[in-house]
């Protein structure tokens, strides 16, 4: 079934500067200057694939625009956000936690980025498309709010919540995150909040190393309501697609949110250099599969994803077109190369021992259900 997806998309998100770094590690001594693992090439390429497929006349352009300083503040520390701002006005600096870096002018990029976010939801909301995907840069999902990190300035999936909050367009929400990395900031942004569900599913103790255990479920009012999977390394389709069907689909339908945001990072990858999973192109068709049905279900079809990482340069174009096809429901021809070498790994298949931390999450998801049912009554 073809459906209206609208799709965010602007050239200066591929002008967010990075610098020199050798991946990581800041360029000088006898790290010879290369280039961030967070640089532009895998998200411009995702773009670039958009367009040269004939996908592009399918979707519905939303022009990005940036969220001012109170969306902001809704979410961070104005010590943050002035913070930012000011070394933006320099030459730029760090998110946070030293390995963050941003260029002159990453304020406005970083706002560009939440704000792409914001109205691909608010044109969902408003009826003008069905769903949304918003390929934005710098990502979000590592920001805190009182600091970047992991590449990350600002929470661009929570500035959208909490504007939308704001205008009255939505109460609850649900977040599922299946970027290789734990979704450490939407937990710490509503640890407490009985009315956003965050779901992360990454790669267990990868970054942040002491952040996304299973035992981290939310506090006081939003006790819950934090659902963490850590998978094993190596861990690949079947492994995913078994989290959003045992511990999404139980989890958000239970809570029927107003609206489901992705935080849609492609670093899950077989082939990403800042992971050790084996997820395929065919593995994002599927995990996207899954959760455009789940939103069907639990509201109306409302579904945006906001691009977070994904550093391989060849492959997130061939696992970003998958998830578009999914939304908009064209199949446009195009074959992912790659699968040549990873698509019949055993790896894909669901194993044994990665079973054990699912249902440990999918019995959160279950007690969810129950804690929903007597709010009910």
């Amino acid at each position: 079934m073809e459906r209206r997806t609208g799709y965010v998309w602007h050239e200066r998100y591929a002008w967010h500067d990075t610098g020199t770094h050798a991946g990581i590690y800041p360029s000088g001594g006898y790290v010879q200057p290369y280039q961030n693992f967070e640089s532009p090439e895998s998200k411009a390429r995702f773009a670039g694939l958009v367009e040269v497929s004939g996908l592009l006349e399918s979707l519905v352009r939303i022009p990005a625009r940036e969220v001012d300083a109170a969306d902001l503040l809704r979410v961070h520390t104005p010590e943050h956000v002035e913070r930012i701002r000011t070394q933006s006005e320099q030459a730029g600096g760090d998110a946070g936690d030293g390995f963050s870096p941003f260029g002159r002018g990453g304020y406005d990029l970083a706002r560009l980025a939440a704000g792409g976010t914001l109205v691909a939801a608010e044109a969902v909301l408003d009826g003008v498309v069905d769903n949304a995907y918003a390929l934005v840069r710098p990502p979000g999902h590592h920001a805190e709010p009182d600091q970047g990190r992991g590449y990350c300035l600002f929470a661009n999936v929570p500035v959208a919540i909490e504007a939308l909050r704001a205008a009255g367009k939505v109460q609850r929400v649900a977040i599922f995150d299946y970027d290789v990395h734990h979704g450490n900031g939407a937990q710490k942004i509503y640890w407490d909040d009985p009315n956003v569900l965050t779901i992360s599913v990454h790669q267990d103790r990868l970054f942040p190393v002491d952040s996304g255990l299973v035992d981290e479920q939310g506090a006081g009012a939003g006790a819950g309501t934090n659902i963490n999977v850590p998978l094993p390394a190596g861990s690949g389709d079947g492994a995913y697609w078994s989290v959003v069907d045992e511990v999404a689909r139980p989890a958000i339908i239970a809570f029927q949110p107003d609206l489901i945001l992705v935080s849609s990072g492609f670093d899950p990858s077989a082939f990403d250099p800042l992971g050790r999973m084996s997820v395929t192109s065919e593995g994002f068709r599927g995990i996207a599969e899954r959760l455009l049905a789940i939103a069907d279900e639990a509201c109306g079809g409302r579904i945006v994803f906001s691009h977070e990482g994904g550093y391989s340069a060849v492959h997130v174009p061939f696992c970003g077109i998958a998830v578009l096809e999914v939304l908009s429901g064209v199949r446009t021809g195009v074959e992912d190369p790659f699968a040549l070498s990873v698509g019949g790994s055993p790896t894909r298949a669901l194993a044994d021992w990665q079973t054990a931390v699912i249902e440990q999450s999918a019995s959160l998801a279950r007690a969810l259900g129950l804690v929903v049912d007597r709010e009910a009554d």
